[in-house]
């Protein structure tokens, strides 16, 4: 497999600046993925890595091996892309054995490699099938068993599963993770889908407006963002980010955090009861079985949500006590940056583990 180091990327479109300065180091092995909201930059960079768009400044290289003036064909990456990009008139196994036969590979090393790809992503009894006979799930491992063939040093994927449905997206995503784990391959995925890469990534590299805002393990950038949009993006549902006043009172000691502009709670990390150093009234509750979400409002106005256990007793309109709990608080200060903080023993150990 390999390591791949980039260095002062930058890529233009006419007058738009689209990637700033990027600077990152992917690991032999390593799967890492490219996060962030449409049109930051994510997928452009995995096409630049490939060699699918020009650059206009800055190195990558391979292995130690400047690689920006290679073409596509000659960096020995597989990419799969969002669309499938599947030759209709052709058989499963003639999709699968076409990239081998263009670079004149023997008969029997195709076949080999056609089966090896076939049983590990169970594809043995769709191989004389065409793609219009396959379902979404069956196209898109086709797919992914189109690059496993080619045997690249490299695997690029481009939001591979955003075209299935979500039962397909969790049972395919599973299929990655164990692919990552048989084939021990440099892997690098694009997503806008927070739990692709948090369940996926052994790095994720967290893109805004063309620059990299943050780059670390997933448990990393979910405990200690390094400013306001890691801390906003990150997260399902998002962390409640507020003025540092609007939670005066909520802790112990007021507002703890001295300089600190915005305070940030995830949901989970608000305490709902009759008694409580705030008090808010019920918007919406969303019972989603295992756990619920509550809507609520301060008495000053400022929305909060609250995640709690799915018995828990909530009804819309109701008035409760809440108690944010402060060894979790984010603090961020004018520019935006996270201030830091003690991490609670629980955090520290989890992120020991990741």
């Amino acid at each position: 497999m390999a390591q791949l180091s980039i260095q002062a990327l930058c890529k233009r479109f006419g007058p738009v600046d689209v990637l700033k300065d990027i600077d990152l180091e992917i690991a032999d092995r390593e799967f890492v993925c490219f996060l962030g909201p449409s049109g930051c930059g994510k997928s452009t960079l995995l096409r630049c890595i490939a060699g699918l768009e020009a650059v206009q400044g800055g190195e990558l290289r391979m292995d130690g091996r400047r690689i920006n003036e290679l073409p596509p064909a000659e960096r020995d990456l597989a990419m799969v892309f969002q669309s499938y990009a599947l030759y209709p008139h052709m058989s499963v196994r003639k999709n699968l054995a076409f990239g081998l036969s263009l670079r004149g590979r023997p008969k029997g090393e195709i076949e080999a490699r056609i089966a090896e790809a076939a049983r590990m992503l169970q594809l043995e009894d769709l191989l004389e099938r065409k793609p219009r006979q396959l379902s979404g799930g069956q196209r898109q491992r086709v797919a992914i068993g189109r690059a496993i063939v080619r045997q690249p040093r490299i695997f690029l994927f481009d939001e591979p599963l955003s075209n299935l449905d979500a039962a397909l997206r969790e049972n395919t995503r599973m299929e990655l993770a164990r692919l990552h784990q048989k084939l021990q391959a440099t892997m690098i995925y694009v997503t806008h889908d927070q739990v692709e890469a948090m369940t996926l990534a052994d790095k994720v590299v967290v893109l805004n407006q063309g620059r990299i805002a943050q780059v670390g393990k997933p448990l990393e950038l979910y405990h200690a963002p390094a400013d306001l949009f890691v801390a906003g993006f990150i997260g399902s549902p998002r962390m409640n980010l507020l003025p540092a006043a609007a939670l005066a009172g909520a802790f112990a000691g007021g507002v703890a955090r001295e300089g600190a502009v915005t305070l940030g709670i995830r949901p989970e990390h608000l305490r709902l009861g009759a008694a409580g150093a705030l008090r808010a009234e019920v918007r919406m509750v969303e019972r989603l079985g295992a756990h619920s979400l509550v809507h609520l409002r301060l008495a000053n106005g400022h929305a909060l949500t609250a995640s709690v256990d799915g018995g828990h007793a909530v009804q819309q309109g109701e008035t409760l006590g809440l108690d944010v709990m402060d060894e979790h608080l984010h603090a961020f200060d004018a520019e935006g940056r996270a201030m830091s903080k003690p991490l609670s023993e629980t955090v520290r150990e989890a992120l020991a583990l990741a």
